[in-house]
């Protein structure tokens, strides 16, 4: 469902370690609400605990919870970090996103 990426991997469980999560039984939050210049933007946070309704999905030693509205806009999303002079953080590469808006937070189907 989501994958993801080595990158994206070292930088969560650094971020999770510096906030007091456990990247071994907490989780990462992501999801989907309107906004955005594109229409839906991406939401990215840590939580403790898992909603009854969240879909759970394990990649690349992190787990990741999912609200059930947002799954099927999440779908084969690959989840990355891009560090550097130029990189932009965490990076949604959504093979349903139709249009993406230039800073890559926002999109549309």
């Amino acid at each position: 469902m989501i994958k993801v990426s080595e990158s994206a991997k070292k930088k969560i469980a650094a971020l999770m370690s510096e906030g007091g999560f456990d990247n071994m039984q907490d989780f990462v939050r992501v999801g989907v609400k309107s906004g955005g210049c594109s229409g839906l933007s991406y939401e990215l946070n840590f939580d403790k605990s898992k909603a009854e309704d969240d879909k759970l999905f394990e990649d690349n030693d992190i787990k990741i919870v999912v609200d059930k509205r947002s799954v099927l806009y999440l779908a084969g999303t690959v989840l990355e970090f891009s560090g550097g002079l130029n990189g932009k953080g965490f990076v949604f590469n959504n093979p349903n996103a139709q249009r993406t808006c230039g800073c890559g937070e926002s999109f549309s189907l």
